[in-house]
């Protein structure tokens, strides 16, 4: 194994830990050796990001340890603040999430949170119960690109068409996407959504090929 090869493993291994020393450590040694800042992202902290994402559908570890790395991951993500260009570390674009109006569950809302922070997102949370105004207001004052409506209850499910529907009407300015127990692909076809995310590492691999289209 190369020093690189030793580094990455490192950092993947920082975030899989929730260890804050190591990932201070390792992303230092990886600025350091000019492994590249993509590389650094993917190969190393996305890839732990991955593990403890599938670690979390598998329910082997729960919402604070997927905080916990989205946090580890969040000091790496500082340190290379400078090297990404922007210098406000939202080298790959913002999305706004937030649980759709009528519902006030955010465990799984949270969750994506913390998974799209960990993955290098901008995320900005604009909680429980938002009405499509609130989702659209967040995205033209953010810069946003991709708006994250999660529903809980089939009763809430219609809130999600109605996102879709009060973008349309301003102009489909911003792309839809939406999870949650009783959502679907199926759904989300039927309303217009432009992705379906069903578990909360799903979700990181859909908005980048959103933002990437």
């Amino acid at each position: 194994m190369s020093d690189n090869d030793a580094i990455i493993a490192d950092l993947k291994k920082s975030i899989e830990t929730w260890n804050f020393a190591l990932c201070k450590e390792a992303t230092q040694k990886a600025i350091d050796a000019k492994i590249p800042v993509t590389e650094i992202m993917d190969e190393g902290l996305g890839k732990g990001m991955e593990v403890i994402g599938d670690r979390f559908d598998a329910a082997e570890i729960f919402l604070p340890q997927v905080v916990a790395a989205s946090k580890t991951m969040e000091v790496a993500l500082k340190m290379l603040e400078p090297l990404m260009g922007t210098g406000d570390g939202t080298a790959k674009g913002t999305v706004v999430m937030g649980t759709v109006e009528g519902d006030i569950h955010e465990i799984g809302k949270n969750v994506c949170c913390a998974m799209l922070r960990g993955a290098g997102y901008n995320v900005i949370d604009i909680g429980p119960d938002s009405g499509p105004q609130k989702f659209l207001e967040a995205a033209a004052a953010n810069n946003a690109k991709v708006l994250g409506g999660s529903a809980l209850m089939t009763t809430t499910l219609e809130s999600q068409r109605d996102l879709v529907n009060e973008n349309k009407a301003e102009g489909s300015k911003y792309l839809c996407i939406f999870g949650g127990a009783p959502c679907s692909r199926e759904w989300c076809d039927e309303i217009g959504a432009d992705g379906y995310s069903e578990t909360g590492s799903e979700i990181i691999d859909l908005v980048k090929n959103l933002m990437n289209n």
